[in-house]
């Protein structure tokens, strides 16, 4: 059985940092694309950021320069370290798997989602 757990959200005031990891299990991911979404509430899920197989990045505009994602293979495990945050990055953080060669930035190119963890920041 397939599963991607995300932890290390939390609460963190304006200009800290935090950051997070999902563990996959049950399949090797090291074939995959990974990628981070966020979901605030009443708002449509969100890409922050994706990685290849390869370690090649891409980040949406307005995250990109504060936040940075990394994989360890051997640990099947991705991470998204974000820094300077603020207020409006509050939401649900949820990390997804892909089979396609590239990091898309719709949520139609992952087979596999965790279930997401809280990050919450205020002002």
């Amino acid at each position: 059985q397939v599963q991607l757990v995300e932890s290390g959200g939390g609460l963190v005031q304006a200009g800290g940092s935090l950051r997070l990891s999902c563990v996959a299990s049950g399949y090797t991911f090291s074939g995959d694309v990974m990628a981070w979404f966020r979901q605030a509430p009443g708002k449509e899920r969100e890409f922050v950021g994706g990685i290849g197989r390869t370690g090649d990045t891409t980040y949406s505009t307005s995250m990109k320069g504060r936040f940075t994602i990394s994989r360890d293979n051997a640990k099947n495990t991705v991470y998204l370290q974000m820094n300077t945050l603020k207020s409006e990055d509050t939401a649900v953080y949820l990390c997804a798997a892909g089979s396609s060669s590239v990091a898309t930035r719709t949520t139609r190119g992952y087979r596999y989602w965790g279930q997401g963890t809280q990050v919450t920041v205020s002002s």
